[in-house]
């Protein structure tokens, strides 16, 4: 045989910007500049209930959401935002809060100072500013906001909203062409073009670069990618991905996850939101799992234990797997905001659930902590293996009970020993 070079491993590639910072008291959200790639997402209670929002808030951050928007689009919602930052405070949740604001975004952050200052960061949308005269002068008293209270800004362009006179403007211009592009990639170019005028705006009017993010978000997934592709060609200001109106269930999951993944591993993207619509009675922390689930995946961040587990086949014609798999994930997210505290590095661990003995000792022993459930027509017992060795086998009707005490025993005394400082 001829001699071969090794396979190279994938990775996600680099794509070099600025570093911005999004402040709340003593807590610092790095975003871009080598910052790992963060995660955003957004209530979706009435403003105006200040109790309401700030428990979907925290739910959120405890999820995982390490910044958190929220709809400012009333002056009854602009009243209620210092009091979800004080409930917040008191509840010890010092997420982050972007203020999402729209036609009267000018207004309310300047004649309701308190609500300038309680937020951390404005999401401003360029194509609901305002019309004719009154756009620049609206863009810059919300530009003027940010720079007296010394806060973040996110200009976040949305197909669905585009600068309509721009879009005309620039399709005028390519009817002059020699040969006109398609009215496509005319759109993906207004896009950008709004986004990054508005942030040189924002700069001429004395916001400091490092306190920018860009975003020019589509519903659709080829479309992002080849905005957001030429976007981060264009420009080093942090990158706010989003595939937006994403849709609900397994359509808004893949339809993001395929987007978001291409661009991350591309190295396009220092912020994610899943808009991910929730089904009746869904939590709305469901969007900030799956963002978390994008990262973990590539490789990017890790946020909680993985869980191996087996998809089943007619070996395993007990739901004993199922349950327990469930059971474990459901334990370990739980218990997540506690133990990046109390465990630092639990995060690293791979535990792993399996059906039958055909994969179940290999993928446990690739696990730090597996178990191998009796499969159809297998002894009653289930091997537990730790650190790649069989360390005990269980048996009876409390398999799962006793596999979750052993997962508990297992975390205390690896990841017990040891306190971290807090950084974000």
């Amino acid at each position: 045989m001829s001699q071969e070079e090794p396979i190279a491993l994938a990775e996600p590639s680099k794509r070099t910007s600025k570093q911005s910072f999004v402040v709340w008291g003593q807590r610092v959200v790095t975003v871009g500049g080598g910052a790992p790639v963060r995660v955003q997402s957004m209530t979706n209670t009435d403003t105006e209930d200040a109790v309401g929002t700030a428990i979907q808030v925290k739910d959120l951050a405890n999820a995982g959401s390490e910044l958190v928007r929220i709809t400012v689009n009333t002056p009854e919602a602009a009243k209620a935002v210092p009091y979800i930052r004080e409930q917040l405070d008191r509840m010890g949740v010092d997420v982050p809060l972007i203020g999402d604001f729209h036609f009267n975004g000018h207004r309310l952050l300047t004649e309701f100072p308190d609500c300038a200052q309680a937020l951390s960061k404005y999401r401003i949308n360029p194509g609901n500013v305002g019309k004719g005269d009154k756009r620049d002068r609206q863009f810059g008293m919300m530009i003027e906001a940010a720079v007296r209270w010394n806060k973040a800004i996110r200009i976040g362009v949305n197909w669905g909203s585009l600068d309509q006179e721009l879009l005309a403007s620039m399709m005028d211009e390519n009817s002059r062409r020699v040969v006109p592009w398609d009215a496509k990639p005319v759109m993906y170019n207004a896009l950008i073009v709004s986004a990054m005028a508005s942030a040189q705006r924002a700069e001429d009017m004395g916001l400091p670069a490092h306190q920018i993010t860009l975003s020019c978000k589509v519903s659709g997934v080829q479309d992002l990618i080849a905005v957001y592709r030429e976007l981060g060609r264009r420009c080093d200001y942090p990158l706010h991905l989003g595939l937006t109106e994403a849709g609900m269930g397994t359509k808004g999951t893949v339809a993001s996850s395929a987007a978001l993944a291409v661009l991350l591993q591309e190295g396009i993207g220092d912020t994610i939101r899943v808009s991910l619509t929730p089904a009746p009675g869904e939590s709305r922390t469901q969007e900030v799992v799956i963002a978390s689930e994008i990262l973990q995946a590539l490789g990017l961040r890790k946020f909680v234990p993985s869980v191996t587990a087996c998809p089943g086949c007619g070996r395993t014609t007990s739901t004993t797997f199922q349950e327990l798999t469930q059971q474990i994930d459901d334990f370990l997210r739980e218990k997540m905001p506690v133990w990046k505290h109390r465990y630092p590095g639990v995060e690293n661990l791979k535990v792993a659930v399996m059906g039958c003995i055909v994969n179940g000792p290999g993928e446990s022993k690739h696990a730090d902590i597996g178990i191998s459930l009796p499969g159809t027509g297998e002894a009653p017992a289930a091997p537990v293996f730790i650190d790649g060795e069989k360390r005990m086998t269980l048996r009876g009707d409390a398999i799962a009970a006793d596999f979750q005490l052993v997962v508990e025993n297992y975390i205390e005394q690896r990841f017990g020993s040891t306190r971290p400082a807090h950084t974000s």
